[in-house]
């Protein structure tokens, strides 16, 4: 495997029963970047997450993690891997310091290490003064926090982050990117499944767009607007019949249209005229029109 990439997958296949849930997909995850993987409900990106941690077994292709070909060589792979999953599974009995040191130990960390680990892993969630913490007395946000940091308590290579802040509000989102930037800054590769497009294009390099099991775009977020939508959209609003016409019209001009409630965006539009003597708003077009005009689905 090239040195270039920490995560590299070859037409890999993965079925269970005669649902097809990753087909054919080839990947390639740079090494010290953040990719950010995006997908509708169905797209595949759990077992995606799956097949990486060595929990399922491809029925085809091939799976290279940080020069380990998987799953002959899965631990070998995980031991270098830092793994921050979706479900809350911290230990509610220990305290916040407790966590990390069993979670050290799990991981082989040497005895000696494990102080200054803890102590460090504590500063990257900005919970040292809550060391001695019971953990069910965090909010959550604190626990996100802390999984992050039980997750790279042993400083990885690689950090699998399968939907961090999924149902976070605003701010506590935003402290949890400040730790994710904090990784980066280490030179940690990281993978970042995630339903949030700000999170995709705040905190991602490369993003991926999966969408049925293949990959439906892969590229910066500023190349994948550029390529697939353009500069610009254009909106409208008016009532249904009003928008019914106007999406007609961008269906015959061959363009892809979203509606939601009273409004409609026609995406890769860059001339209005088409739509005379309709007046529309033009805004700069990003990673969710992207995400729109190739899977055909809303992020949720």
């Amino acid at each position: 495997m090239s040195r270039e990439h920490a995560i590299v997958l070859r037409a890999v296949l993965k079925r269970f029963g005669s649902l097809t849930a990753i087909d054919n997909l080839s990947l390639d995850v740079p090494s010290g970047a953040c990719v950010g993987l995006l997908g509708p409900n169905g797209a595949g990106k759990s077992t995606l997450m799956r097949l990486l941690t060595g929990q399922a077994i491809p029925d085809g292709g091939t799976i290279d993690v940080l020069g380990h070909r998987l799953p002959a060589a899965a631990r070998a792979a995980r031991a270098r891997c830092g793994v921050v999953p979706q479900a809350d599974n911290l230990d509610e009995e220990l305290t916040v310091a407790e966590n990390l040191l069993v979670y050290a130990r799990l991981q082989r960390v040497p005895r000696p290490d494990r102080p200054k680990a803890v102590a460090d892993a504590l500063a990257l969630a900005r919970l040292t003064d809550r060391a001695d913490t019971p953990t069910d007395e965090l909010s959550g946000g604190m626990r996100r926090r802390l999984l992050i940091a039980r997750g790279t308590l042993h400083r990885p290579d690689l950090v699998l982050l399968d939907e961090p802040t999924v149902g976070l509000d605003p701010q506590i989102r935003y402290d949890l990117w400040t730790q994710i930037e904090d990784l980066k800054a280490r030179g940690v590769t990281v993978l970042l499944s995630t339903h949030y497009m700000e999170e995709a294009e705040r905190l991602s390099d490369v993003v991926a767009i999966m969408h049925t099991g293949r990959l439906a775009a892969y590229g910066s977020p500023r190349d994948l607007i550029d390529r697939h939508i353009g500069t610009q959209v254009i909106e409208f609003s008016g009532s249904r019949g009003h928008l019914a016409g106007v999406e007609q019209q961008a269906r015959d001009a061959g363009l892809t249209t979203r509606r939601a409630g009273s409004s409609l965006t026609v995406l890769g539009a860059d001339d209005a005229g088409i739509f005379a003597p309709a007046h529309p708003v033009r805004r700069a077009a990003n990673l969710e029109d992207v995400f729109v005009a190739l899977t055909g689905a809303q992020l949720a």
